[in-house]
């Protein structure tokens, strides 16, 4: 349980430093061109929908959500491999520690199923 609470809380520190630091970092940017202040995105603003500051929000988010999925699916499979190997003779801990590997494993499998179906709907695909 401690390790939980040690996660927990540095993601916590690390976010909220990102949060304030953010600002000062980049003092003056630009997205679908329009001045910002945090968010900056390649958009310079125009008629079509890859041009608006709307679609760079949205490729911001979604990388922001592959990264966070990337570091959430790394977490989970090694709180599953510790509790795993901590397992000893039990059955009980051995079965909870493959349904937490399992459950990383469609969860992740999911993630790619969605964004594979998100670079199917928009025209153009995602990235480009």
């Amino acid at each position: 349980m401690k390790i939980k609470q040690t996660v927990i809380a540095s993601a916590l520190v690390m976010g909220i430093g990102g949060i304030l630091v953010g600002p000062v970092v980049s003092a003056a940017t630009s997205c679908g061109g329009h001045s910002t202040s945090i968010i900056s995105c390649d958009q310079k603003g125009g008629k079509t929908l890859a041009s608006t500051g709307a679609w760079g929000i949205l490729v911001l988010v979604i990388k922001i959500m592959t990264a966070g999925v990337g570091v959430l699916a790394v977490a989970g499979i090694v709180y599953g491999s510790i509790l795993y190997t901590s397992a000893g003779d039990s059955s009980e801990k051995v079965s909870k520690a493959r349904e937490v590997i399992r459950n990383v494993v469609i969860g992740i499998l999911a993630y790619a199923l969605m964004y594979a179906v998100l670079n199917f709907i928009i025209p153009g695909g995602l990235f480009t």
